[in-house]
């Protein structure tokens, strides 16, 4: 009797579980059409397709194939490809009637286009009613207690045929993701993440989470970045006349990014051998301007702004070389700074944080010795920051192109140096340029034997003119130029307003009343 019992009991589980499994074939198909109604009934602007689902009811498990993300107006490709994701409740919490679960994504890759980007930004539905939270929590009636992400790729296409940017061996780990709303401020879910940037650099994040804040998930963490090699954004960085060719980027620093509080602290980063250069042409004049337009409606935007924290407490830019290209002037020039070190010291949007502190060195044109210092506070009422610079013996022929440019004249030898100080605040600006030639030398039989006859006489009278205004002990030619008044545009950014002084004395110092000069001994 006993005997017969068991063998009751041994073929009552066996059928049990042949039950289970069948059932588990049948409930596959229908479940897998279930799961993806129940997403895409909340999603507005995508939709998600589930190639295949397995349920393992004896282990209490799913497995989703092939998941696809797809924004409805470009297709193709799709933004998601998941090729399996595995979900398993935990049998202790099941014991103390609870249910949470763990998630397994492996391999997801991210492709995202220009063209999706735009479509995103430029559509009615706001993001608080595209239904992410919604869709998950349909989908997720349990707490995760661990989600990990092996092995993902993030990839991002610009424009061909351009090299794409990629974020490759990303691996992510988070716990306690709960399937009901948190409390404004709270950070549920311990969050940490590992990537390669661009092949070569490392991108690590640590902090906490709360997945399913509206309209965006919510993140507070630390954040750090090494090595990251620049090149890969050249793509972006064109659009906006920006030519880069190299640097690497490190840093770290800590974000707090919420529905209402956003926060983007940099305590240190450093760009190490940037080559980057401005590029003015007559063909992107008009779009330079509305640029300039929007940068400044930015820039008062952020400024002193509630709820946002711009903050760098220490950034520097090494071992580099940045210039401007000027392809409307004729002819064409390039300004620039080798040996390059650039050093900015609490930098902030908020006046309260107090006085941005940033010194310059470098050498001009690749010989003039540059030294510049600076405070900028955040603006209130307008720009208002003060500046300080010397640049010491330029070798002027170096020089060349910009003479021909704006005083139709060049040298053959002779040094260049200027001195300014600029103070800005309230509307009204206040300071001076003083520029100094040395040893000038503009005419030169054998260089100009092929211009004509009337610029080598034009010429002939600038060095004229030096010669008269030389302090002969020294050997210089010096002039200085007082600057005093209201800005034209008071509401102009302090990037706008800190250009168009130093165009506007720059170029109006450097060439020392020739023509004014040259009219006096005319008379």
């Amino acid at each position: 009797m006993r005997r017969t019992w068991w063998i009751w009991l041994i073929g009552a589980v066996a059928g049990l579980i042949t039950i289970t499994i069948a059932l588990g074939v049948f409930v596959d198909e229908p479940l897998r059409r279930y799961v993806e109604r129940q997403l895409n009934t909340h999603l507005k602007g995508y939709t998600v397709r589930v190639g295949k689902l397995d349920l393992h009811p004896l282990r209490f498990s799913v497995e989703l194939f092939d998941v696809a993300i797809v924004q409805d107006a470009n297709p193709d490709p799709a933004i998601v490809h998941v090729p399996r994701l595995s979900s398993s409740v935990q049998w202790r919490a099941l014991l103390s009637a609870r249910m949470v679960s763990d998630v397994l994504v492996e391999r997801p890759q991210i492709h995202i286009n220009l063209k999706q980007i735009r479509q995103e930004a430029a559509d009615d539905v706001p993001l608080q009613d595209r239904g992410w939270q919604e869709a998950v929590q349909a989908v997720t009636p349990v707490k995760v207690n661990l989600l990990q992400v092996v092995e993902a790729e993030v990839t991002y296409i610009d424009q061909e045929p351009l090299e794409p940017l990629r974020l490759g061996q990303v691996n992510l780990r988070a716990e306690n993701i709960r399937n009901i709303r948190s409390e404004v401020g709270e950070f549920p879910s311990p969050l940490q993440l590992q990537g390669v940037v661009f092949g070569t650099g490392n991108l690590w994040l640590d902090g906490h989470a709360d997945f399913l804040a509206t309209p965006h998930v919510a993140v507070k963490a630390q954040l750090g970045l090494e090595n990251v090699p620049l090149g890969y954004v050249k793509p972006i960085a064109s659009r906006y006349n920006i030519i880069l060719k190299g640097g690497t980027l490190s840093g770290a620093g800590a974000i707090e990014y919420t529905p209402s509080r956003k926060v983007a602290h940099l305590q240190q980063a450093t760009v190490h051998g940037l080559r980057i250069d401005y590029l003015h042409s007559a063909q992107t004049a008009q779009v330079e301007q509305e640029r300039g337009k929007q940068v400044r409606q930015a820039a008062q935007q952020v400024s002193n702004a509630p709820g946002l924290l711009l903050r760098a407490d220490e950034v520097s830019i090494v071992k580099s070389q940045m210039g401007f290209i000027n392809e409307v002037a004729k002819p064409h020039y390039r300004l620039f700074l080798t040996d390059l070190e650039v050093h900015l010291a609490n930098f902030s949007n908020h006046l309260s944080e107090g006085t941005m502190v940033a010194k310059v060195t470098g050498k001009f044109m690749g010989s003039g010795q540059t030294l510049v210092g600076a405070t900028f506070r955040p603006e209130t009422d307008g720009p208002d920051f003060a500046i300080a610079a010397s640049i010491e013996n330029t070798d002027m022929q170096a020089m060349n192109q910009l003479l021909r440019a704006h005083g139709n004249f060049d040298v053959v030898r002779g040094f260049f140096s200027v001195y300014t100080e600029l103070r800005v605040k309230n509307g009204v600006v206040r300071g001076y340029v003083k520029p100094l030639f040395k040893e000038l030398d503009v005419y030169d039989a054998h260089q100009d034997r092929e211009k004509n006859l009337f610029q080598k006489i034009y010429e002939g009278l600038v060095g004229g003119v030096s010669q008269l205004l030389e302090n002969r002990p020294r050997e210089e030619v010096a002039t200085k130029a007082n600057i005093a008044g209201h800005l034209e545009n008071p509401q102009a950014s302090t990037w706008q307003v800190l250009v168009n002084l130093i165009q506007n004395a720059f170029f109006q110092a450097i060439l020392p009343g020739f023509e004014r000069e040259l009219r006096g001994p005319r008379r």
